[in-house]
């Protein structure tokens, strides 16, 4: 099967294609702005084009007519993190194939674009308004959440919308060493080993709005403001730098 992934958020859309590739898929073509999706389709053959509909503040729910008449054999699933009657009608009326819920499990959306490469159609119902899937019990990444400090939320929101490390620093204020620093507790706390896999997590759990980077997890607080303990599981442990062990 071969996929086109667009999405505007870099780490996202690359994190979707590595769990792609892993799954036996053909990724021919990443892209982060509609056009350059569009401009792909009329390039290469894709089987399914996985597409989000919103790119910041702005919605490219216009350009769906053009996305799907640029190859026509291509099936197009949308990517949405909110699903309303307006982009359903909108979807249908371009011919989508389907749509898909950005806080679903990885599982979930394989599932969703291997029925639409199958010739299913996957849409919501028209009514009731599709309302969003309620949020999953807190799960031990959402628990360990409750461990990072402010900062390092704020450091885990920035990987989430894709910033590097210099980007990341100059956006909090601080030196690029202790952006690195903190960087690095953030991974030791959610157990991973990349910044690719911590923000993975982060969207897979609904820690971190994807569309956003907005902090969606709620993190008991106490009355200095600073999250309260709850026994969480003990992420695996790993060596920090000595320079890090007491950064904040």
């Amino acid at each position: 099967m071969r996929v086109l992934i667009c999405d505007h958020h870099v780490v996202f859309a690359e994190s979707l294609a590595h769990l792609f590739e892993s799954r036996g898929m053909r990724v021919v073509a990443v892209t982060y702005r509609p056009h350059d999706a569009i401009a792909a389709l009329r390039a290469v053959d894709v089987d399914v084009c996985l597409f989000d509909v919103r790119f910041g503040p702005q919605t490219a729910i216009g350009l769906l007519p053009e996305l799907c008449a640029a190859s026509p054999g291509t099936r197009v699933v949308l990517l949405t993190a909110e699903v309303d009657h307006v982009l359903l009608a909108a979807g249908r009326a371009a011919g989508v194939h389907g749509i898909a819920d950005k806080r679903q499990a990885a599982a979930d959306l394989i599932d969703v674009i291997d029925r639409v490469y199958g010739g299913e159609s996957v849409l919501p119902a028209d009514h009731p308004l599709v309302t969003p899937a309620p949020r999953r019990p807190a799960n031990d990444a959402q628990r360990l959440a409750s461990f990072l400090t402010p900062r390092e939320r704020q450091v885990l929101s920035a990987l989430v919308r894709g910033d590097d490390t210099n980007r990341l620093a100059r956006s909090l204020g601080i030196a690029a060493a202790t952006a690195r620093c903190h960087i690095q507790n953030v991974l030791t706390k959610l157990g991973v080993h990349s910044r690719l896999e911590a923000a993975t997590t982060a969207v897979r759990n609904g820690m971190v709005s994807p569309e956003t980077g907005a902090w969606l997890a709620h993190v008991p607080a106490g009355v200095d403001g600073t999250p309260i303990p709850s026994s969480p599981p003990i992420p695996r442990p790993r060596r920090l730098p000595p320079s890090c062990a007491l950064s904040r």
